[in-house]
């Protein structure tokens, strides 16, 4: 059985079942149960998710991406900075970036002053951060593989001919 293809099917829906996988993957219902299994003991698979179009509900959300220039910590590197970062409970993913940037921040708020705040008041205080740049996201066209208001996007012109 192709376990990169398994771990590729439940990444792209994890409410099918074992009898499913097996199915589409040529195995046992129970060498899928064994493997699933052991992705989640050895953390291979680290959680599932579901993706929420928050805008099609009442919650009030703002999302923004903080680019963060830090100051690598000795014998650390860019580690120690990062799982202070991810700490916080306003933080959703923090990522290792190339560029002008070091750290990606994802969090989310109820208000962009609320996101202002945990830049100004828990972000750009700490020792090793020199810098931040925060965007907001102003619309979502597709996340995590997903796309928002697929209908949407159909392209409703006449074909030339």
């Amino acid at each position: 059985m192709d376990y990169d293809k398994l771990l590729w099917i439940i990444e792209q829906d994890s409410r099918l079942s074992a009898a499913q996988l097996a199915g589409m993957l040529g195995g046992t219902k129970e060498e899928v149960e064994t493997k699933i299994k052991e992705f989640e003991e050895n953390k291979t698979i680290l959680g599932y998710k579901t993706i929420v179009d928050w805008d099609k509900t009442d919650r009030e959300i703002v999302t923004a991406l903080i680019e963060v220039k830090v100051v690598p910590q000795r014998g650390e590197g860019f580690d120690r900075v990062a799982a202070r970062i991810y700490q916080f409970p306003e933080v959703d993913s923090v990522y290792l970036m190339s560029g002008g940037f070091d750290l990606m921040v994802l969090i989310e708020g109820k208000t962009m002053k609320e996101v202002a705040l945990f830049v100004a008041q828990k972000l750009a205080v700490l020792d090793s951060v020199s810098a931040t740049s925060t965007h907001f996201v102003l619309k979502k066209y597709k996340d995590k593989g997903v796309v928002f208001d697929e209908e949407k996007m159909e392209d409703k012109r006449t074909p030339m001919v």
